[in-house]
């Protein structure tokens, strides 16, 4: 009865914002265009269908509001104006009771909150659809105060996600089934990865481990600051960090006035990003301003602060490797690689003629180099990208979805911070160095390293292994054979110099440094 009546509200929302009008329009079916302007009837639909598709959400609560800010970063699924307006979506929800989050707190830790915190202020500091953060003090370990943020799951997530999903897999499905682009798109997939982001927020043990790994990745790199995870007062419904100090990024003059180098921070930004995807393969994925922060603390003045890791975003080596070369190729405008990128990964089919691809890519990319941040978007560029992907049968990539809402995301910071910032020229070089070092000797010298465990296993087994195979093989490859063993022999009389050499270098140091010893003793 309860999933019934949840139906029965998302479809009395839908036709009071014309979003029925919105849907049947998407078909480009002729009697479907006119069933919507006969519902259009005696509805006043003077908004923008962008901004009635955002207030809609908005109305149907934070789990719709969720799903349409993964939904904006899908360009490919939907107009310009729609996806700018559903980039606006923001979790404006208002706070639970004080009481419910300390009696969540009891119930995880089975004692009062007075004997878990050394004090609990019960007055949130911020609140989101999937939990709110209270301040506290804790004692660690050492018998230390420390300053703590205690982020408590809103009660009762589960089974309302539960519900919604279930009405936004069949919509999905009757999509898939009915939209001429249904299948290239994969709404079902898409709801299948929101289904995902979302159980992995609903465990705040998986966001601690997040925040540690993150932390563990960025140490070191002296620009941006992890936040610690006191993991003895961690559960999957509550999660307790290092209280963290800073300015929200999108305070620009109050960062300026207290003198932060602001096209530095513009940078640094760039930097944060394209290290974490390329060098480590593990990223924020929800960087908007909510969840970032500039230090104005002397020991870390001007350094990113990170909060909020229920997202994160994870590459494989062949995605990474993919993605730089891609990246490569188009700031040296070579558009042929990026078609032979494109073709060689299987996005597109393997019949595509590169030169039709190139044409279209460069039509894309060209006009906007040598311009100004300000001058650039990048969400432009995506948006012609998706639709020119259109005519050669792109398929859409699901695991670079949360890479593409978070590119969109630093544009959208690097804008407000120095409009003036060469997103290109300033990533261009850190690509190129990672590339020589993926690429390069040191690469080399890695895989060496990591397979020498595997190597100094087979080695001794080689003579054995050979023996067998030597006795099952036929007598007429005896000359073959013959040959094979005094290859063998070269190479083991090489190993053998090699490491007897080495060792007598070593032995004569020892020497040399005992003579010396004892000539300055005498």
């Amino acid at each position: 009865m309860s999933r019934l009546y949840r139906g029965f509200t998302i479809v009395w929302t839908c036709l009071r914002y014309g979003l029925d009008e919105l849907v049947l329009n998407s078909f480009q079916n002729p009697v479907l265009s006119r069933i919507a302007r006969f519902t259009n009837f005696g509805r006043k639909l003077d908004a923008p269908r962008g901004q009635r598709l955002r207030e809609a959400l908005e109305s149907l609560g934070p789990i719709f509001v969720k799903f349409g800010q993964v939904l904006s970063t899908r360009r490919d699924l939907m107009p310009p104006d729609i996806a700018d307006e559903l980039a606006l979506l923001q979790d404006r929800v208002p706070p639970f009771d004080p009481q419910v989050a300390v009696d969540t707190i009891e119930r995880s830790f089975r004692r009062p909150v007075d004997e878990v915190f050394v004090s609990f202020d019960r007055v949130p500091v911020a609140s989101a659809s999937i939990a709110q953060v209270h301040f506290a003090v804790i004692r660690d370990r050492d018998g230390h105060e420390r300053d703590v943020a205690v982020k408590v799951l809103r009660p009762g997530m589960l089974g309302v996600i539960d519900k919604d999903l279930a009405l936004m897999r069949m919509m999905a499905s009757w999509v898939e089934k009915l939209s001429s682009d249904g299948k290239r798109l994969k709404p079902r997939q898409v709801v299948a990865e929101f289904d995902n982001y979302l159980h992995d927020e609903l465990d705040l043990i998986r966001e601690a481990a997040n925040a540690a790994q993150l932390r563990r990745n960025m140490d070191g790199l002296n620009l941006v600051e992890i936040p610690e995870v006191f993991w003895d007062f961690c559960h999957p419904q509550v999660l307790v960090m290092q209280r963290m100090n800073g300015v929200p990024i999108n305070q620009v003059e109050r960062l300026r006035n207290a003198g932060v180098d602001i096209p530095k921070l513009a940078r640094d930004g760039v930097t944060i990003f394209f290290t974490q995807v390329f060098r480590d393969g593990f990223f924020h994925a929800d960087m908007h301003p909510g969840n970032i922060q500039v230090s104005l603390e002397p020991e870390t003045f001007g350094r990113y602060i990170s909060l909020d890791f229920g997202i994160v975003g994870s590459l494989t080596e062949f995605d990474k490797e993919y993605l730089a070369q891609n990246f490569t190729a188009f700031f040296r405008r070579d558009y042929k690689r990026v078609a032979e990128l494109h073709i060689e990964s299987g996005w597109v089919p393997a019949t595509t003629r590169v030169n039709e691809l190139e044409s279209a890519i460069r039509a894309v990319c060209e006009p906007y180099f040598d311009r100004p941040l300000k001058e650039i978007s990048l969400g432009m560029v995506l948006l012609r990208l998706f639709q020119t992907s259109r005519r050669f049968q792109v398929e859409i990539q699901p695991q670079l979805v949360l890479l593409q809402k978070t590119l969109l995301n630093i544009e959208g910071l690097g804008r407000q911070l120095d409009p003036e910032l060469d997103l290109w020229s300033t990533a261009k070089p850190f690509l190129e160095k990672w590339m020589l070092d993926q690429m390069g000797p040191k690469r080399v010298w890695r895989e060496l390293q990591s397979q020498a465990p595997l190597y100094a296993k087979m080695l001794p087994q080689l003579p054995r292994l050979m023996h067998d195979y030597l006795q099952q093989r036929p007598k007429d490859y005896g000359t073959e054979l013959q040959e094979l063993l005094a290859e063998q022999k070269r190479t083991n009389r090489l190993l053998q110099r090699i490491v007897y050499g080495g060792v007598g270098f070593v032995l004569g140091l020892l020497v040399m440094q005992i003579l010396m010893r004892m000539r300055h003793f005498y």
